[in-house]
């Protein structure tokens, strides 16, 4: 007999035929003993079990009456013993005996690195549950929650991600304390391709148990939470991958191999066929199988010009804050890919062709390490291009597809033994062409496969003939779509019909259900939303709701004109309250969060910008104006160029009352790079006109950047941060950066400890990371080493968790410079490597510099010039021509002049030595630059009182002399050994007083003598 307790008492016989134990206390007295099976059960605790508080005079009678009657009823052996009662029979005959020994055996599997076993006896123990367990057994629930979570574990294992993400979502709305979910819930969300979400998971969790239970995250939380910020560093490019599938790929086992045949002879591959063959599901499935891959998504483009943008996105590669230049998109993208073995997937490239295969020429050309595998309804028309057809799915495959579609809508699908000559016939009749038979079998919700057979003969009767000299394919996918249509009620196809308003393809479309809400018009909107989801007219996942862009032109073409214009006047408004709503919550704690749901209606975002820019271009200046900082921290700012100067032109050459600012920062947005100097000067011109709090103070941040960082000590920009906490923040930035080029360390330090306290305030992880770099060079500066490596690596943090690849190239600089100060000269260079790989990755040329001159200085230290000399031309090559690298150049050439020195080569060092000392008067970081300059001066001169009057005026220009400095130190010992003390004093003072004075001498005197000793 087989007994079941995990939900209502189930009983069944050897046949498996139900038995009914009696009524409410026969089965209280079977379940009883069953939770023992096998096992005495105390006559006092039956007795309770049955009567609870109010036991009859003759309970001991009683029990054994009933204990005599259930024997009778189901013939079953009870033995009775002076001690109670014991239910013969295997304890795995009880189902909740059973499932406890499948959950033991599942995570000792899991534990011992088996998750194949552990899934496997996981899976059968939960399917054991048929609902809750008893009240008072609290323990089974429990036990049933870790089974789960180690089920879960174990598909996490085993690669099955796709639809753990919800499921993990839905425990934690259970079981908001359970840090293991929160650690599954990281799991499942980085192993999607989602690494910022799984980050801001940790987040929400340090958060609810502070609040909750005042305690901070595991140790193995957090340890979680370093490894995976690790692997986005390590790899991330691999991350980005290929998106994640919700349904079983099908058949194509053919075209997977001579895809993976054509990419080993060819680097351009190409899929070609009509709309709906597969040709994209083909493409992640062919990319799925790489190391190396990363996807881009091109049919939300609507121009040509937009590919290298949209290539950069999908890379991870940021533009950074100085915005777009058109002549160097091409180069940052080599940038990024170069000495990279990537497969490339270009996918929907049929509508910007041109400017596919533009970009894929240009990419493969300069990066030998680079596949591209591209999907189009037509070649690139490259030589070298190798194409693969994509047919219709072969009989056996367009077979399995429908069934296994059949069976998601209909469970007992596979009961019903349809004939295999039906599915057969139904397949042929739809070409074999994927998304029309998807969209068939969803019909089965209704119809029997013959009624469904019968129906498509009657109305595809030009599909069943075949004749494709005279229907396009594209009419193929007409009439499925059509068909489908027919089966929606009115409801439905009114919401269908409206949802066109939503950008629909892509991994940035779709909408959430509060936008199909607003913008639709259509109250409570979740039944019918379903509804379409399960007809295939929607993909819901992740609470966003998108229409294949198919589904969506046939449902656009049944929308009337007059309320598509209501549906997109209502969809604009919603996205400019929904970016109002964003633009201070990305200043904020809540700028994780608010990032990731930008991201994600990034195409709505632009569509309705586009509209009102032909509609209402003033509050095109206010959306454009609330999305702008969102842009920079995202690195999306080219692709927006184009837009912007379309906005500057609709809105004509005068900002509009009101509006200076909004029209200040589009005129911004619009300027591409050197040429556009009357641009950046009208946007200097408008912004010079207000003498008030802006609204968005970001906005002082990209003037500064665009002009400069001399011009944000103008009067003005008091009056227009104001009494805003980040707009005051960030001009404690700005004038931190002030004091630290006028050689004033310790007003510099407090104005950059008083930033970080107004970003902590506000919760900006941009404006805490940008802090503590600056408070941790001063700390490093004083030498308090320890200190400068806790605040760098606090600032790593954030860096990371914004996913801001250049922003920690910069602090991984940062940090390997503080090691080199230590003498940890291997770290140092461990670090210099990563961050020269993250900027790579970033297409950044002038971090990946400053990543070289770090290891040549490395290099250098440790005794090995000639590698030294390798890194630092490099770096020449690398190192960007503006005023924020000058200072940079001139740091690689010093390390140039004393590789040189280092080996003997005095004139050559003397070369480098001036080459730095003429690009120091032109940097507009002039005085730190020039301190650099006089201490690598001082190593070269033999005249030991000029030597200290170069450094001098090295602490004078800088503020102090870096203490345990590698290459100063040594020298000021030597020098203070050699002269006395008041000479030494006086020298010191005499160079401090006019330290550029100390270095063109110099340049008159000094450089005629030989190599000093000093050194």
């Amino acid at each position: 007999m087989r007994f079941g307790i995990l939900g209502p008492l189930d009983v069944r016989a050897h046949d498996g035929s139900p038995l009914d134990p009696g009524g409410p206390r026969p089965r209280a007295l079977l379940t009883a003993l069953l939770l023992d099976a096998g096992r005495t059960v105390s006559t006092e605790r039956l007795i309770d079990d049955l009567y609870g508080e109010d036991p009859p005079a003759n309970a001991a009678n009683a029990l054994q009456s009933q204990v005599s009657r259930l024997r009778k009823r189901l013939g079953l052996e009870i033995e009775a013993g002076p001690a109670g009662y014991r239910l013969v029979v295997e304890r795995d005959a009880v189902d909740a005996h059973r499932f406890e020994r499948l959950a033991r055996e599942g995570r000792q599997a899991l534990a011992a690195g088996d998750p194949t076993r552990a899934a496997e006896l996981l899976h059968e123990g939960l399917a054991l549950w048929r609902g809750p367990a008893p009240e008072d057994l609290p323990r089974l629930d429990e036990l049933r929650l870790g089974a789960v979570q180690d089920r879960i574990a174990a598909d996490l294992d085993l690669g099955d991600h796709a639809e753990l993400v919800a499921e993990v979502r839905e425990l934690l709305a259970r079981h908001p304390l359970s840090e293991r979910l929160y650690g599954l819930l990281m799991r499942a969300l980085h192993a999607t391709g989602r690494p910022a979400e799984a980050l801001q998971v940790y987040e929400e969790a340090r958060r609810v148990l502070a609040e909750e239970l005042g305690s901070d995250p595991s140790p193995e939380l957090s340890a979680l939470h370093l490894e995976l910020l690790r692997e986005q560093e390590r790899d991330p490019l691999r991350q980005r991958g290929v998106p994640a599938q919700l349904t079983r790929f099908v058949g194509r086992t053919e075209e997977l191999a001579r895809i993976g045949a054509l990419l080993a002879d060819a680097r351009l591959v190409t899929l070609t066929g009509p709309g709906g063959a597969g040709k994209t599901r083909l493409a992640i499935e062919a990319g799925r199988a790489r190391q190396d891959v990363c996807y881009v998504e091109l049919a939300p483009l609507t121009d040509a010009t937009g590919v290298p943008y949209a290539i950069l996105t999908a890379l991870g590669v940021r533009e950074g804050l100085r915005g777009p230049r058109d002549q160097e998109v091409t180069q940052r993208l080599v940038a990024a890919l170069e000495g990279r073995d990537l497969l490339l997937v270009l996918d929907n490239c049929e509508h910007v062709i041109e400017g596919a295969a533009r970009v894929a020429g240009q990419l493969l050309g300069a990066c030998p390490g680079l596949r591209i595998l591209a999907t189009s309804r037509e070649a690139l028309g490259i030589t070298g291009e190798a194409l693969c057809p994509v047919p219709p799915l072969a009989a056996g495959p367009a077979a399995q597809l429908f069934r296994d579609r059949a069976a998601a809508v209909r469970p007992d699908f596979a009961a019903h033994h349809a004939r295999v000559d039906v599915i057969d016939d139904i397949c042929a009749a739809l070409d074999g062409l994927p998304l029309a038979i998807e969209l068939a079998a969803a019909r089965l919700r209704t119809l029997t496969v013959d009624e469904l057979a019968e129906r498509l003969g009657d109305r595809f009767r030009v599909l069943s003939r075949g004749d494709r000299t005279k229907a396009p394919r594209h009419r193929t996918l007409r009439a499925v779509v059509e068909w489908s249509w027919e089966l929606l009620d009115e409801e439905e196809r009114d919401l269908a019909r409206r949802m066109t308003v939503f950008v629909g393809s892509g991994l940035s479309g779709g909408a959430t259900l509060d936008a199909v809400e607003a913008v639709c018009g259509i109250p409570y909107p979740e039944d019918l939303l379903a509804s379409l989801a399960e007809k295939s007219f929607l993909e819901a996942a992740e609470g966003r709701y998108r229409m294949l862009e198919t589904i969506r032109a046939f449902c656009a073409e049944h929308l009337p004109d007059t309320v598509l214009a209501e549906l997109r006047d209502a969809h604009a408004a919603y996205f400019l309250r929904l970016a109002a709503e964003a633009e201070p919550r990305l200043r904020g704690h809540d700028q994780l969060p608010w990032l990731a749901r930008l991201s994600d209606d990034r195409g709505n975002l632009d569509a309705a910008l586009r509209h009102l820019l032909r509609t209402a271009p003033t509050d095109g200046l206010r959306l454009m104006a609330d999305l702008s900082w969102f842009w920079r921290l995202r690195g999306l700012t080219g692709e927006r160029v184009a837009l912007a100067r379309e906005l500057m032109d609709a809105v004509g050459p005068e900002a509009p009352p009101g509006l200076e600012e909004e029209y200040a920062l589009c005129a911004l947005n619009s300027v591409r790079g050197d040429g556009d100097e009357a641009r950046l000067a009208h946007a200097d011109q408008v912004l010079a006109t207000i003498r008030r709090q802006l609204r968005l103070p970001f906005t002082v941040v990209l003037w500064t950047l665009a002009v400069g960082p001399e011009r944000s000590q103008e009067e003005r920009v008091l009056a227009q941060v104001g009494d805003d906490p980040w707009g005051r923040a960030l001009l404690a930035v700005g004038l931190g950066f002030q004091e630290q080029f006028a050689g004033r360390p310790e007003a510099s330090e407090t104005l950059f400890a008083q930033a970080l306290a107004g970003f902590r305030q506000t919760g900006d992880r941009w404006g805490m990371a940008n802090s503590l770099d600056q408070l941790g060079l001063y700390a490093d500066w004083r030498g308090e080493r320890t200190r400068a490596l806790e605040l760098i690596d606090e600032a790593l943090g954030y860096a990371r968790e914004l996913a801001a690849p250049e922003e920690t190239a910069d602090l991984l600089c940062r940090r390997g410079t503080v090691l080199l100060r230590s003498g940890a000269y291997e770290e140092a260079t461990a670090d210099f490597t990563r961050a020269a790989e993250q900027a790579r990755t970033a297409g950044a040329p002038e971090k990946v510099a400053g990543a070289l001159w770090g290891m040549g200085d490395a290099a250098r230290l440790s005794g090995d010039t000639a590698l030294a000399r390798e890194h630092y031309q490099s770096a020449l090559e690398s190192s960007a021509r503006s005023w924020y690298s000058v200072g940079q150049t001139a740091h690689i050439l010093l390390g140039l002049g004393r590789a040189a020195l280092a080996e003997g080569q005095a004139e050559e060092a003397d070369d480098w030595f001036a080459q730095a000392r003429s690009l120091s008067t032109d940097a507009q970081t002039q005085r730190l630059v020039l301190a650099e300059v006089a201490e690598a001066l001082a190593c070269r001169t033999d005249q030991p009182e000029h030597a200290v009057k170069l450094l001098g005026a090295a602490s004078s220009l800088r503020g102090l002399l870096i203490v345990d400095d590698p290459d100063v130190t040594p020298v000021e010992r030597r020098l203070r050994r050699l002269l006395a003390p008041d000479v030494y004093k006086r020298a010191f003072e005499l160079g401090a007083s006019d330290g550029q004075s100390a270095v063109s001498e110099w340049s008159a005197d000094g450089k005629r003598g030989a190599a000093s000793s000093l050194t």
